[in-house]
């Protein structure tokens, strides 16, 4: 049986993946921060993501290793807040590394989450791997210390990808539940001035693309882990408008999100910020998207799919 670990495994993207891997036939293994249990044939293993302990010892002869740990950034930007999300990041990659190092068979593939922001704001150049430019803001210096802890890490006989994610698409979790509701309430019009680029992917081709690099054993290095169609937020709101049927979208101004984020304890960056990525390396390597444009990802997801989790 083909095994499957997975750091940071009980959110959104973590609940989806263990399911279709375990749906697969691989042995699926969660670190939490939670207890230890076993539950729907899934194992779950307490760890604090900074220190080394029992939860090591499913590292060997692992297929596949999943780092997912990383406090949300849905959340105001405190002293203590910006440093909990980097350390989280941080400390998680370099303890799995430092387990790593110390199998006796290790792991064949570890990919690490990393994100799209690491990306300058961008309106007019659309960042791939190549000659995509970092930027020097909180988001972005994370990012970078983020993936300097994998890369960094000596793990000769462990293939290792960093997979920059953009904003996953799901039905019942993740950002699309939320604009979806307000949407449906009349709040479905432009964020701002509506410019800035929005970089998505739905969530099951997030797991294809795990599905992918395992299988495709050149790939190595930075990913971009987007949808090769990138639209401004105008024309993604107005996709959703069309989706749910609203008749029409009141456009929410820069200086009402700036309060609105202020009473809902996040920060307004995470709507405004302008994300123009592409995914060049996985189209050079011949991936093949099944959600390659927004109006066919929002009308499965909204309208098709009825499962909690989505199933390939």
């Amino acid at each position: 049986m083909k095994k499957l670990i997975i750091a940071g495994g009980s959110g959104f993207i973590g609940k989806n993946i263990s399911q279709h891997f375990k749906d697969k036939g691989y042995s699926v293994t969660v670190f939490t921060r939670g207890n230890s249990i076993i539950r729907d044939g899934i194992q779950y293993l307490s760890w604090d993501a900074k220190n080394l302990g029992p939860w090591t010892i499913e590292l060997e002869a692992a297929d596949l290793v999943i780092n997912l740990t990383g406090k949300s950034v849905d959340c105001r930007y405190t002293k203590a807040n910006k440093q909990e999300i980097l350390n989280s990041r941080v400390d998680s990659t370099k303890i799995i590394g430092k387990a790593i190092q110390k199998c006796k068979i290790p792991p064949k593939l570890w990919i690490n989450s990393s994100t799209a922001t690491i990306y300058r704001y961008s309106l007019d150049k659309a960042m791939t791997e190549d000659n995509g430019q970092f930027g020097n803001d909180f988001s972005m210096n994370v990012a970078k210390a983020w993936e300097d802890a994998f890369f960094t890490c000596s793990t000769p006989s462990t293939r290792k990808v960093a997979l920059r994610i953009s904003l996953v698409l799901g039905k019942n979790e993740g950002v699309l539940p939320v604009l979806t509701r307000l949407t449906k309430l009349g709040f479905g019009g432009k964020h701002g001035n509506g410019k800035q680029k929005f970089a998505w992917i739905h969530i099951a081709d997030l797991i294809s693309i795990i599905d992918f690099l395992e299988t495709n054993n050149d790939q190595e290095g930075a990913i971009n882990c987007t949808a090769p169609e990138t639209i401004d937020n105008r024309c993604f709101m107005r996709t959703l408008r069309h989706t749910v049927h609203a008749p029409f979208g009141i456009p929410t101004p820069k200086w009402m999100l700036v309060i609105g984020t202020f009473f809902l304890r996040t920060e307004p960056e995470l709507i405004l910020k302008s994300r123009f990525v592409k995914p060049k390396r996985l189209l050079d390597a011949g991936f093949i998207f099944k959600f390659d444009n927004v109006e066919l990802a929002l009308h499965n997801l909204i309208h098709e799919q009825k499962e909690t989790y989505y199933t390939l």
